[in-house]
């Protein structure tokens, strides 16, 4: 770096999340304080992000928008409190909150009856609150519902031949005979819905909701083929053209009740969240930026946080450098993402569990470096 450059430095923090170590909250802190410990009084400025998944609303509200708890139905069944985020008529939704996996007790999966009407409640008192612009964060779901619990919970009737409501979860869903959409909540029409999600498969079929996520959910190859017929069936009544839009099958097919019974468009989650966030005006200040999350592999190309906030700093021409727990990514392929260089808390500590147990003073370490290389 040029002489003087250190005293214009400015860094910019956007990573997000360490999933099961650190909250991307945690991350900038500890970057920072690293950072710091090099270069005394280093102007940064911290942002955590998020791709739409887990943690999404927790990175609005670290960017000056207010929780909100509501109680809610959780996937089982069972109550729980979950949160959204609100500034002014902006709401951030995380279906995750509601109906994720992370509300399910350790080594309990329900593929076929889990239920996304939690979400929906969600999505209700964010219309309660005055919310006119709703970004729906999705991901991290331990449903396969296609979303009939979401519009089961804003208004939706699904009828066996019967006459009587199917029950929770996707596999139902193949017993449904009358779809009635007539009494769903009418200020959608006025609403802009915001899907925000980094996977783009569609509802069904070998790249579809039950096929690629389903086992991580608990689901057998029966227990997919059965949700994979439930769900094609589900499309059949509500509108199939719109089972193989992108951003249908995220979240368990959440995507697809969105699109085809709320009036949704789709976005990828990394892209909305730097709007909403306020990324732009941060990177104009900014002279590196540090990104990360705590897995750099193949998937952090497609539509994850980091691979989002380098492309924007890219176009800026502002350079990136990424920290991280594992590092699964050559050279070339951070470059081609607009990364100039990778710093993995595994190259630290080997043993993956100390390497968890300790990511924290491992991540001070990791940005002690970071400033030695670009900032001193």
């Amino acid at each position: 770096m040029a002489d003087g450059a250190v005293t214009a430095a400015r860094v910019l923090v956007a990573a997000d999340k360490f999933k099961g170590s650190l909250t991307a909250v945690q991350v900038a802190e500890r970057v920072t304080a690293g950072l710091r410990r090099v270069v005394p009084g280093l102007p940064v400025e911290t942002l955590p992000v998020a791709d739409g998944g887990d943690g999404t609303v927790a990175a609005a509200v670290a960017a000056g928008f207010e929780r909100r708890e509501v109680r809610v139905t959780g996937p089982l069944g069972e109550p729980l409190t979950a949160a959204y985020a609100l500034k002014d008529t902006t709401a951030v939704v995380e279906m995750a909150e509601a109906s994720g996996l992370q509300h399910l007790p350790d080594g309990v999966f329900a593929p076929l009856t889990a239920t996304t009407y939690g979400s929906g409640e969600l999505l209700r008192a964010a219309l309660d609150a005055g919310a006119r612009t709703i970004v729906f964060g999705v991901g991290g779901s331990a449903t396969t519902d296609g979303g009939a619990g979401m519009l089961a919970a804003l208004g939706a009737r699904f009828l066996d031949a019967d006459g009587k409501p199917v029950g929770p979860g996707g596999g139902p869903l193949i017993d449904v005979a009358t779809a009635d959409l007539s009494g769903l909540d009418t200020r959608f029409e006025d609403v802009d819905l915001i899907l925000a999600s980094d996977v783009d498969n569609p509802l069904t079929g070998p790249k579809g909701a039950p096929a690629v996520f389903g086992p991580q959910k608990g689901a057998s190859p029966q227990d997919v083929a059965a949700l994979d017929a439930a769900l094609a069936h589900y499309a059949s009544l509500l509108g199939p053209e719109q089972a193989a839009q992108p951003g249908a099958g995220a979240a368990g097919g959440i995507g697809y009740g969105a699109l085809v019974a709320l009036g949704a468009s789709f976005r990828p989650g990394i892209e909305v969240m730097l709007d909403i966030l306020g990324f732009a005006p941060a990177l104009a200040r900014a002279t590196l930026v540090v990104t990360g999350e705590g897995s750099l592999d193949e998937q952090t190309l497609h539509g994850k946080a980091p691979a989002g906030v380098a492309a924007a700093a890219r176009a800026q021409g502002v350079e990136v450098v990424a920290v991280c727990g594992r590092l699964a990514l050559p050279p070339e392929a951070l470059g081609a993402a607009g990364i100039s260089r990778a710093y993995a808390l595994l190259e630290l500590e080997p043993d993956p569990a100390v390497c968890m147990a300790q990511a924290g003073p491992l991540l001070e370490r990791a940005a002690e470096s970071i400033a030695r290389d670009f900032l001193a």
